[in-house]
């Protein structure tokens, strides 16, 4: 299997805004490895989750390429698409996106039902997920009774219950204060590590960049190293 977990070539974008055209995505080429950890910065606007969203196929490219793992998310359709973001990609919001009702291990779980597994395997994996997460504690407790950095503890766990190649995070840490922040972000470290799971991560805070092996930053559509 290729080490490669994703792929862009010459990916495109862009919106109209009256009868202005606006270049969020201009040619880029980029490539991620399993395992690596990269964070992508830029002002605000300047479509850096647009960015992530045509990578995960929730968005459409005008033009160029991507590929997950080494299949085509741009070519496959709709049920491929979907596929392919069940078995090789994770996500991680500003705003957790929990199910409100269920608890962290059914928050956990549902994605492994989702992907097929059985209550029982998926309750067992989301168990051994959350005691790694350090929330073994908390299993039975619904969002609202948790904190908000133990709900995107919660909610990285979920990310990665899959196995995925590559989990997508955009501002995983926007709403955490800054001990919080950090914390999350040595738990995603010691999770790439231990899976070699790939992080792109979509951040504004500068002082957590060390845990990343590059930064690129987006700019007038494109990516670039900084």
């Amino acid at each position: 299997m290729s080490d490669l977990v994703l792929e862009t070539s010459n990916l495109s974008k862009t919106y109209l805004q009256g009868e202005q055209e606006i270049v969020v995505l201009s040619g880029v080429d980029f490539t991620m490895r399993a395992g690596e950890r990269v964070a992508i910065t830029g002002r605000s606007g300047s479509g850096k989750s647009t960015l992530l969203h045509v990578l995960a196929g929730l968005d459409e490219a005008d033009a160029g390429e991507v590929l997950v793992g080494g299949v085509s998310m741009t070519a496959a359709d709709a049920n491929e698409r979907a596929r392919l973001r069940a078995q090789q990609m994770g996500f991680v919001y500003q705003h957790h996106h929990l199910l409100a009702e269920f608890s962290a291990l059914e928050n956990v779980s549902v994605a492994l039902r989702l992907a097929g597994h059985d209550r029982n395997t998926a309750n067992e994996r989301a168990g051994a997920l959350l005691d790694q997460v350090g929330l073994a504690h908390r299993a039975s407790h619904v969002p609202g009774q948790l904190s908000g950095g133990e709900r995107q503890r919660v909610a990285i766990a979920r990310a990665i219950a899959g196995e995925p190649r590559v989990v997508l995070a955009d501002e995983p840490t926007g709403n955490l204060d800054q001990k919080t922040a950090d914390q999350v972000f040595e738990l995603m470290i010691s999770l790439s590590e231990q899976f070699r799971t790939a992080f792109l991560v979509v951040t504004h805070d500068t002082s957590v960049l060390n845990a990343f092996h590059r930064t690129l930053g987006l700019v007038a559509g494109q990516l670039e190293d900084i």
